[in-house]
């Protein structure tokens, strides 16, 4: 046991062992800082290639692992080639699946423009070519053809009904066949009035006529469509031999793509097919995904199918691409097929296609957080899915998740390349680990990140160029030395560490940032040491509202803690109370009480239902103890209870198991403990005293108390001795330390412990314990044996 001098109770950096006269004469960060194990891990992750070595980086809040994940991705993209182009175009086959093309980067936006001149230049050329008095030459010779043709086939018929005695008259219903009686024609009624069997004749002799000219017409609609059929294989002709030229030079700029050459060649059957609407000749009608009639549409919409619908372009991307999705959404990985209302029903077609953040990094980095991932309905196992298979498919939500089925685009599926780097915390990497054997075989790679470093020369420097990387980004005012050096002492209070500096980038740039507003109220040029306290003084204010309520009713004695005199069975105890932003120390009163009884220690906040697990195992061992210490020549026959007074919430933690242990020897050996001191640590079977946390604010919480009540000079803390390294107080409590009003002991063994607390020696107190002890063993067995 040693009382603590005041060098230390903290490691403090002095501003002239920072050989700099402010922040500005340090060069910005470059490296990554302090996290040399997770950037290995990294490292391997990205090197090492497919095959399900994707990344979780595992890390606390505020360690800065998103900035340094996409730092170092960064300078690892900008050595790799850029990805592809993703283009989609028409399927003329099949409508409702739209082909994808892979181009290299650059190429997909000179396709669109390529493809948009080469339906400007083959509707230019058709139009040319159809006014061309060639080809009007070659129809006309054709349709005269037709012509003398059918005007035989008519003199024909004109003949035969003439030599059977009936004339040909055209009507609005086609060809009539009238009687010629004697030169002259007859109508119906005269022909009723005629004999019966000139009736019977012109009857006969006009159903043999009409058998005749059936064979005659029939002869002339065969012409008639081997009209048509000869004028639209000479304009099919005619408009490929027009295209083909364009279309070589066309394909001349993708020789090393079959596939472009193939939608090329499929424009150009389309537009012969479809020469009418395409040349604006006549309206079309049309179907398309998904409607539900055909409809009317203009030559410029009809055109619309042959162009392209750049979904990646990555023709000024350097490297291989970046990307952080903060919003996870299915359609913000995968990509969405739009629509739009057309004449009351919903249209789309392979341009309404958008892709989403896997197309645009497919062959680089994706950053997830794993939070938004898992809380984003269908994305997380989409994702899986896109990675075991390798592809990237665009579908509509309700229906991947098999809630509805309906008649849509299936755009082709894009082969999918990507290193997935998700951030998380450990406890949900241990979850998934566990629980989802994918996630497994899938994130292979885990990079932890630290939450501190050491406090080294060298990494002090760094932590000085991080705050120039800061100041300089966001055009804050640089710090003076000494604010510097209260930075890094800061950060040592974070860490919990003398030997540490805290990684948590995002507090301290927090109080660089407040501290900057206060230098600008100030209209100082420099960040001076005062505006850092004064930052932290007031981010303290803004949460201690609690820590100030508890500390007045300690003051109006209404929560009872005795800082003077001495007390059999009591002693002030120490636990940290967290509000999530700010936690703080706060005394309590623990008491013991003994009794005979079956050698059972009470735990009373368990018994209440306020005492977590690891508390209630704290006071097993001080079964444990009592039993190895004072049980080995006979039984343990005492009921103790333990209680902490005036606690109305749950009590967790070991940290006051040396504290109760003190108070149960009081007890029993009936020696008071001087309620001057405050104390903290856990404590095991062989009564060593052990490491807690908070220590800091648990000796801040006391120190306050006293203060508060009224410093006496002799007041003081017993911590574990391992915690000496811990220790970064306040200035406050070291001024007071080094003044002599307040002091603070490191004890390794409760026999140090207690010796400390009652002025007595150990062994003096462990013997009254004992004798105590034997007396209720004694009280025991004559109540056992004695006759009931």
């Amino acid at each position: 046991m040693k009382e603590l001098t005041p060098k230390q109770l903290r490691a403090v950096c002095r501003a002239s062992d920072l050989k700099c006269k402010s922040s500005a004469d340090f060069p910005p960060l470059k490296d990554i800082v302090g996290q040399k194990r997770a950037l290995q891990a990294l490292s391997f992750g990205l090197e090492i290639g497919d095959h399900g070595f994707n990344i979780y980086v595992s890390g606390a809040h505020g360690t800065g692992r998103t900035t340094a994940v996409t730092t170092y991705l960064n300078e690892i993209a900008a050595k790799d080639p850029a990805p592809s182009d993703v283009v989609y175009v028409s399927n003329f086959s099949d409508p409702y699946q739209p082909k994808a093309l892979m181009l290299s980067a650059g190429k997909g936006k000179g396709l669109v423009v390529d493809l948009d001149n080469f339906i400007e230049a083959s509707r230019n050329a058709i139009t040319k070519m159809l006014e061309s008095e060639e080809y009007a030459n070659s129809r006309e010779d054709r349709r005269s053809q037709y012509e003398r043709q059918r005007n035989d086939i008519l003199t024909d018929m004109q003949e035969k009904a003439q030599k059977a005695g009936f004339a040909l008259r055209g009507t609005q219903t086609g060809l009539v066949i009238v009687p010629v009686v004697e030169g002259e024609e007859v109508k119906r009624s005269q022909v009723a009035k005629m004999s019966a069997e000139d009736r019977e004749s012109i009857e006969n002799r006009r159903e043999a006529l009409e058998t005749e000219l059936r064979k005659l017409f029939m002869k002339l609609q065969t012409l008639e469509r081997e009209l048509v059929q000869e004028l639209r294989k000479m304009e099919e002709e005619a408009v490929r031999f027009t295209l083909n030229p364009i279309i070589d030079d066309f394909l001349d700029e993708y020789t090393n793509y079959p596939e472009i050459s193939e939608f090329i060649h499929a424009i150009a059957k389309d537009i012969t097919g479809n020469l009418s609407i395409f040349m604006g000749q006549q309206g079309g009608n049309v179907t398309g995904p998904p409607q539900q009639q055909p409809r009317r549409i203009s030559p410029e919409e009809f055109s619309k199918r042959y162009r392209a619908n750049l979904i990646v372009d990555n023709s000024e991307q350097e490297g291989a691409p970046v990307l952080i999705v903060t919003n996870p959404t299915y359609s913000n990985l995968f990509g969405r097929i739009e629509k739009e209302s057309r004449f009351g029903t919903l249209f789309t077609d392979f341009s309404m296609i958008r892709p989403g953040a896997l197309h645009k990094v497919n062959g680089g980095y994706l950053v997830v957080p794993i939070r938004e991932l898992l809380t984003s309905p269908l994305s997380y196992q989409a994702l899986k899915r896109a990675l075991q298979n390798n592809h990237i498919i665009i579908e509509e939500p309700a229906e991947q998740a098999g809630f509805l089925s309906m008649k849509t685009l299936r755009p082709e599926p894009i082969p999918l390349k990507v290193k997935v780097v998700i951030i998380g915390d450990p406890f949900i990497y241990r979850q998934l680990y566990i629980l989802d054997p994918d996630f497994r075989e899938l994130f292979k790679v885990k990079a932890d990140f630290d939450t501190s470093m050491e406090r080294s020369e060298k990494n002090i420097k760094l932590y000085c160029q991080f705050i120039r990387s800061l100041t300089h980004k966001e055009e804050l005012r640089e710090l003076s030395v000494e604010a510097i050096a209260e930075i890094v002492d800061y950060s040592s209070r974070l860490a919990d560490n003398q030997t540490k500096l805290s990684v948590q980038f995002s507090v301290i740039a927090d109080v660089i940032r407040e501290a900057n507003y206060y230098a600008k109220e100030a209209r100082t040029r420099l960040i001076e040491r005062k505006h850092i306290i004064q930052a932290l003084e007031a981010r303290l204010y803004r949460s201690n509202l609690l820590e100030e309520k508890i500390r007045e009713l300690i003051q109006k004695e209404v929560i009872l803690i005795t800082t003077k005199g001495e007390v059999v069975g009591q002693i002030n105890g120490l636990s940290v109370l967290s509000l999530g932003d700010f936690a703080f120390g706060r005394p309590s009163r623990v008491t013991a009480s003994v009794a005979p009884g079956r050698g059972r220690v009470i735990d009373i906040e368990r018994e209440a239902g306020l005492g977590g697990n690891i508390h209630h195992k704290g006071v097993h061992i001080l079964s444990g103890y009592l039993s190895e210490r004072f049980g080995r020549d006979k039984p343990l026959s005492l009921s103790a209870r333990l209680v902490f007074e005036q606690s109305y919430s749950g009590v967790e933690g070991d940290s006051a198991s040396s504290t109760e242990l003190y108070a149960l020897l009081s007890a029993l050996s009936g020696v008071a403990i001087q309620q001057r001191f405050a104390v903290t640590g856990s404590v095991n079977q062989q009564g060593e005293v052990q490491a807690i946390g908070g220590v800091n604010e648990k000796i801040e919480g006391y120190f306050a108390v006293c203060k508060l009540t009224g410093l006496t000079g002799d007041q003081g803390v017993l911590i574990p001795k391992a915690n000496i390294q811990n220790l970064m107080l306040k200035e406050e409590v070291v001024k007071a330390v080094e003044a002599g009003k307040f002091h603070i002991f490191a004890v390794e063994t409760i026999d140090e412990g207690i010796a400390l607390l009652t002025g007595k020696p150990a062994s003096e107190i462990n013997e009254l314990a004992d004798k105590r002890l034997k007396e209720m063993a004694n009280v025991m067995r004559e109540y056992s044996t004695s006759p009931k």
